[in-house]
Order: structure tokens, then sequence, then C-alpha cells
């Protein structure tokens, strides 16, 4: 499905998208392998109409809201993301490649959607997709979150929630929440670029799923107990600029934490353990 198509250039897929869009013109008798190949070779456009509303608009559409997508079709469109697509130019460090693997994240979270409706992919696809979903989180340096000009990047937000349509998934096992939360926790731990565009409470999200599926709080508790003494050594290791902007993601980090558990009696130990956190940050 994914080969030997000749490809759409970027404004042709523009115009043609639209139309859809707008109704002008009908999915069904669109060439569709065309479309769905262009799409995914154009994912990361920094054209930023194209990219956030054409192509990931309509992947939402197909996916999500309408399932159009035969599951075929979505496990290959799956394969492509993670073994071509997710961590592409990875290596570049801050490069244009980022909406590329941003994207890809998006997709991923959509097909991971499906999958909770329909079940159709294996579980070995799906252990499979969390090794390679938190391969690409720790290897991502990139965490630009609106980039002018270009738009958003938002890395971390982006694989905070396919990372949440993965740990909804009855297939994934549940011994693996704990890497998982660990690999978020890691994320946070950021000290080359301040989180100001809510990434915060996006990767508060998964975590607040897992624990309603089965995650004991007290591995949450841990990790928030061995917080305050991370940044006293990271205080050491760092000059002064980045020593602040790890805490100043680490605080709100914690702080948001703290507003999700504040009156939830269920949450009562693990927003004690929280305070207790804040007060020592």
């Amino acid at each position: 499905m994914l080969k030997n198509e000749t490809l759409l250039k970027e404004n042709d897929l523009k115009e043609i998208l639209r139309e859809l869009n707008s109704g002008g013109r009908s999915w069904q008798q669109e060439d569709q392998t065309q479309l769905i190949q262009s799409m995914m070779i154009h994912i990361g456009s920094l054209d930023s109409e194209l990219r956030d509303n054409l192509i990931y608009g309509s992947f939402y559409e197909l996916i999500r809201e309408k399932d159009f997508l035969e599951h075929s079709l979505l496990t290959e469109l799956l394969e492509e993301c993670l073994n071509n697509l997710l961590c592409k130019g990875i290596e570049e460090g801050e490069s244009d490649l980022v909406f590329t693997r941003t994207f890809t994240s998006l997709l991923i979270a959509l097909i991971l959607f499906r999958d909770n409706a329909d079940d159709f992919l294996s579980q070995q696809r799906i252990a499979d997709c969390k090794d390679k979903v938190l391969a690409y989180l720790a290897a991502e340096k990139d965490v630009r979150g609106y980039v002018p000009v270009k738009g958003w990047a938002h890395s971390v937000a982006h694989m905070a929630d396919a990372i949440d349509e993965l740990v909804k998934n009855p297939k994934l096992d549940k011994a693996t929440y704990i890497e998982i939360v660990n690999a978020l926790w890691n994320a946070i731990l950021q000290e080359n670029y301040a989180f100001i565009h809510n990434e915060d409470e996006r990767i508060l999200v998964p975590i607040f799923t897992m624990l309603e599926q089965g995650l004991e709080e007290h591995e949450i508790i841990k990790l928030l107990q061995q917080l305050p003494a991370i940044l006293k050594v990271k205080k050491d290791q760092l000059d002064v600029q980045h020593h602040r902007i790890l805490v100043f993601n680490c605080k709100s980090f914690v702080k948001s934490f703290y507003i999700k558990t504040n009156g939830k009696p269920k949450f009562a130990a693990l927003h004690n353990s929280i305070q207790a956190c804040l007060d020592e940050l």
C-alpha cells in the first residue's frame, strides 16, 4: 500500500485536502493509496496549515471520527511510523525533522485509539510499540513547544498523548507501567528547555490513566521522595541557568500534580507526598 505510488507535491496535496475537508471532493472518489502515502511523506511539512490542519486533521477524521481506514492499512501505517518516521533525524538536535517525529507521534496515538475500540493489533505489536515509543522518548532532545513561523513541534506533549492511548490498551502488560512512568518522569527532568506550553499537564494524563488502571501509588511516591535529592546533585553538576530551568520544570510538574490531586480522597496519600515534595523543592 505504501510503495510505488506517484507522490503528490505539497501544494497539490494541500489543495486536494482542502477540497475534501470542505466537501468539494469525496474520499471515496479519490486515489486513496496516493493520498495516504502523500500524507505520510509530508507528515512533517513546515507548512503548518498542511501539517496540523489538513494532514493531521484528515487522519483524525478518517481514523478517530469516521473509522474509514481498514485495519490492515492502519497496521501498516503503524509499522511505518515506528520503524521509519518516529526517530527520523533524531541525531540532528534541533532540526526541522522534529515535526516529522512529533506528528508521527500523533498518528500513532490515533491508530492506538482505533485499536482500543476495534482490537486489531496483536499483543506483540503493542509490546513492540511500547518499546519503540519509550526508546524515542528517551532519545528525543528537541523538546521545543511552539516554533516561530513553523508552528507546534511539542514533542513531549504529543508523545504523552500517544502513551496515554498505549496505556489504555488492555493488551499492554501492566507490569510495564513502572517502566513507562519512569520514562515520562525522565522527560520532565529537562535542563535545556523550559516547558511553558502545558507539557507538565499533558504528561500527567497518562500517569493518571495508569493510576486508575492499577499502577501502585507508592511507585509515584517513591519518585517524588527522590526528586529533591536529584535536584541537589544536579545543582553541583550544572551552571546556574540550566539548573534553574530544571528546577522550574520540576516545580511546574509537581504543582500541576498537586492541583490535579487536590480534594480527591482516593489520592489523599499521593497528595500529601506531593505537598511534602513541594516543600523541599
